[in-house]
């Protein structure tokens, strides 16, 4: 039986919200990279193979604009920028790790494309 304070069109846009951010190529890689602490840009990129340079700015820019990670500057010399989960990010951790042993016990790896 539905919940009946459930609101299903509040939650399905919540939703939408929720994978518009999460469903872009490397964002949930660097949410995980930077479960394990704060990391300069250097190490995020190191922790996530295969980004460029100009990817990993943009995604570090909209994980901070809709405020799951932080960006600290330390104004040096020599200037030095970190990044970290803000505590909706530290949120987010365990979900994405639940999602991923469902993924794994539920979902069938992709036939390859030719």
């Amino acid at each position: 039986m539905a919940d009946p304070a459930h609101d299903r069109h509040e939650c399905d846009a919540a939703v939408s919200l929720a994978f518009s951010v999460l469903g872009k190529r490397w964002n949930g890689m660097i949410i995980d990279a930077l479960g394990g602490g704060s990391l300069a840009f250097a190490e995020v990129r190191r922790a996530v193979p295969g980004i460029s340079d100009a990817v990993l700015s943009d995604r570090l820019s909209e994980l901070a604009e809709v405020r799951l990670i932080s960006r600290t500057v330390s104004p040096g010399p020599p200037v030095s920028v970190t990044y970290a989960l803000t505590p909706g990010g530290e949120q987010l951790v365990p979900v994405l790790d639940d999602l991923g042993r469902w993924a794994s016990a539920n979902l069938a790896p992709a036939a390859p494309r030719e």
